[in-house]
């Protein structure tokens, strides 16, 4: 006779690491969401892998109860994509930074996505560089003055969602460190998604760049700077929801409510096949348009990893299962003595 585990709750997902981030830095929310949301979702500790790369972001596999890499500069999405590869009923889970995961990383993160691999991925966007004391990463915005931009920045910065959707990501996603309720979501449909789901998170350095995203979190003003997406749904944002976002042509405006038709305001629609309008939401940028949070793509198609076993079992039936022992003694050999 068997009896059903006990329910998981965030504590379980707890290490027994001293978490170690700056008082106050937007990471603890971070970390607390996940651990409440794969509590709620009842993962499986031994079946889940955190795998990070290099930056404070990069400390998360140390404060999760699951298994976890933290690995090198940049390679974590090609680390994961071993681990997933080796045992595709793993549930793996990629940290990153803007600047671990664009920098140095872009390419591993491109390949990552292109595939489809079933791996979620977490870029914490804070626009800096913080674990190597505050130089401008690629998300920086033009005119940052830095220690490595001291005249400001010059670089045109990536936008990370165009990046992700641009490379093909069939599950495209953003979120505030802050801001609970929304992040949570967007956390649980990313963890339910077959294949790559990429998940772009405003976070807070209070060190080196602090209130970088104020416009998206301050109380007083956040509703009229960010929109909610909701499947189905027109673009209604503003603190009194009197705004919405209407097409002009292929180009997004703000439009007063009271004076504009409802059939005209833009309607989302997260699993077109086309991820036109994710690219049209992901340029919308603060301050001139309300900046989307929630989930922009969500389409289904076959994952790597899939038709890896699909090839791999070809193969089998075909020549059959092989000899590994026969596979290294083949050929031109020599000893060494």
């Amino acid at each position: 006779m068997t009896t059903a585990s006990a329910p998981l709750t965030p504590k379980d997902l707890k290490s027994d690491q001293e978490v170690r981030w700056c008082p106050g830095c937007g990471d603890y929310s971070i970390l607390a969401q996940t651990q409440k949301v794969l509590a709620d979702i009842g993962i499986d500790r031994a079946n889940t892998v955190f795998v990070s790369g290099i930056g404070c972001s990069s400390r998360f596999p140390y404060y999760m109860n699951t298994y976890g890499f933290h690995s090198i500069h940049g390679r974590a999405p090609a680390i994961a994509t071993g681990v997933k590869c080796a045992n595709p009923q793993l549930d793996v889970w990629v940290v990153t930074g803007d600047g671990d995961g664009l920098s140095i990383g872009a390419g591993q993160l491109l390949h990552a996505i292109r595939r489809n691999i079933s791996l979620k991925i977490l870029l914490f966007n804070n626009r800096i560089y913080g674990l190597t004391k505050g130089q401008y990463s690629p998300t920086s915005e033009q005119g940052k003055r830095t220690a490595s931009t001291p005249l400001g920045s010059i670089d045109p910065p990536v936008n990370p969602l165009s990046f992700a959707l641009g490379v093909g990501a069939t599950f495209v996603g953003r979120a505030i460190d802050v801001d609970i309720k929304s992040l949570q979501l967007v956390l649980k449909r990313a963890a339910a998604h077959r294949g790559t789901a990429f998940v772009e998170i405003y976070q807070d350095c209070n060190v080196y760049n602090h209130k970088a995203f104020e416009f998206a979190t301050d109380r007083n003003t956040k509703e009229d700077h960010i929109v909610y997406l909701e499947h189905g749904k027109p673009l209604i944002f503003g603190k009194d929801r009197k705004k919405g976002v209407r097409l002009n042509g292929f180009t997004p405006e703000v439009v007063d409510l009271a004076g504009t038709p409802a059939d005209d305001l833009l309607i989302h629609d997260e699993s077109a096949h086309s991820p036109a309008l994710a690219f049209l939401l992901a340029q919308m940028k603060f301050p001139s348009m309300p900046e989307p949070m929630g989930v922009l793509r969500c389409v289904e198609s076959t994952t790597y990893e899939h038709m890896l076993e699909d090839q791999m079992a070809t193969a089998r039936r075909q020549s059959g299962a092989g000899d590994l022992d026969k596979l290294f003694s083949q050929g031109d050999t020599w000893e060494v003595e």
